[in-house]
């Protein structure tokens, strides 16, 4: 929950902004590294969940590594202080350019989705006399009871090699004269609740899977378990810090590893996205036959979750909170100004009666959000405003007054 102090700071910056709390966003990098030394496994943040350099530093400065999914995002986490050699590069549609300029950068392992992949980077490490180290994504069909966009271990899903592909992929890693095999990689989804079901089942499933592997004659040095850890966006002030103790108890007790085998995690949104909150002001308040809109200077251009997949954020009237009675609670719908029917933040949200100029907070946006922000309708990006740095936010303007 925000201050009187700082929802009036607020008031005097320009809108939208993305908030970050500094404060929760240490104690949770930090909590996370003491559980990591504690259960000795390895972390590499996932980088697609927010780029913003100042997370980034930080970061790098507690000694995890970085998952990419792009050639830029390894560039840009290596330019942040992730040294290569704790750089990690996933996905499944890498160009040429970016295999290449991750290769020459001397990256601690390619995260290789498809038997062709292998090739391709084989086959380019050899022109430039470079060995290159790669892990193999297996795709090991579990339900993470998610939602369906954000589910990636199933078998119908793009990502990673299935086990009908095992013995091929085997042959290939063995005849590959510029490839070291690093080890293995899952991934099974993203905002997982129920942790210590499915992640249990995880370890299980990766465990028979490694064990085929050493079978067949790949010793299996580095066991990469993914992220998914979920958030409780629902109340975000209750559990601002995720149970990564769970997360990381469940891990330890289900993978079986060799003394000199390491585990590895890939948390992103867990480490984020408590740790921002989308500042709006409310442009105009509507009322229709049937319902009451709130059209806010916010919209999908900023934070696109709610339209791509009906995700739910808590809204909360700042300005509302402040004032010394509280009217009557009213339903809104309260939407953005882009034209786009979907552009709509939450329907018949019940707040304080709430008027034009009043400041919202979105809650829990740290994460998938100013990182798929985009200008469409010629929209401005909104900017990062820090908790330990209020006073150099842009000013208000007053058009009225001018």
């Amino acid at each position: 929950m925000l201050d009187f102090s700082t929802i009036e700071k607020f008031d005097r910056i320009a809108t939208p902004f993305y908030y970050y709390n500094m404060d929760l966003f240490h104690k949770t990098v930090d909590h996370v590294a003491e559980l990591a030394q504690k259960h000795d496994i390895k972390v590499h943040y996932a980088v697609k969940a927010n780029v913003e350099r100042r997370l980034l530093e930080y970061i790098s400065s507690k000694g995890f590594g970085a998952d990419c999914v792009s050639g830029n995002e390894v560039l840009h986490a290596n330019s942040c202080g992730f040294p290569a050699d704790k750089i990690v590069y996933a996905g499944v549609g890498k160009t040429d350019k970016e295999i290449y300029d991750a290769l020459v950068l001397g990256i601690e392992a390619f995260n290789c989705e498809s038997l062709q992949e292998i090739y391709v980077i084989n086959e380019m490490a050899r022109h430039y006399g470079i060995k290159a180290n790669i892990s193999v994504r297996i795709n090991p069909d579990i339900d993470a009871h998610t939602h369906k966009y954000v589910t990636t271990g199933l078998y119908e899903n793009k990502f990673g090699i299935s086990q009908h592909e095992f013995e091929k992929l085997i042959e290939i890693i063995q005849k590959s004269e510029y490839i070291n095999f690093f080890g293995l990689h899952f991934h099974i989804g993203s905002q997982i609740t129920r942790v210590e079901e499915v992640f249990a089942l995880e370890c299980q499933r990766v465990n028979d899977i490694v064990a085929y592997f050493e079978r067949n004659g790949l010793k299996v040095n580095n066991i990469n378990l993914g992220g998914g850890l979920g958030v409780d966006y629902d109340d975000p002030d209750e559990n601002a810090i995720p149970d990564f103790e769970t997360w990381f108890r469940t891990i330890s007790e289900n993978i079986v590893r060799r003394e000199d085998q390491m585990v590895h995690v890939e948390p992103g949104r867990s480490l984020v996205a408590q740790c921002a909150t989308l500042i709006s002001r409310v442009l105009f308040v509507k009322s229709g036959e049937t319902k009451n809109f709130l059209i806010m200077d916010a919209g999908m251009n900023d934070l696109i979750r709610p339209a791509l997949y009906g995700a739910y954020h808590k809204i909360e009237n700042l300005s509302a909170s402040q004032r010394t009675f509280y009217p009557t609670h009213q339903a809104y719908d309260i939407v953005g100004p882009v034209c786009e029917s979907s552009d709509v933040w939450g329907a018949g949200r019940l707040l304080p009666l709430s008027v034009r100029g009043d400041l919202m907070a979105i809650r829990s946006t740290g994460a998938y959000g100013q990182v798929m922000a985009s200008r469409y309708n010629m929209k401005d990006l909104a900017p990062s405003v820090f908790s330990d740095d209020l006073d150099s936010a842009p000013a208000v303007v007053d058009y009225f007054e001018k």
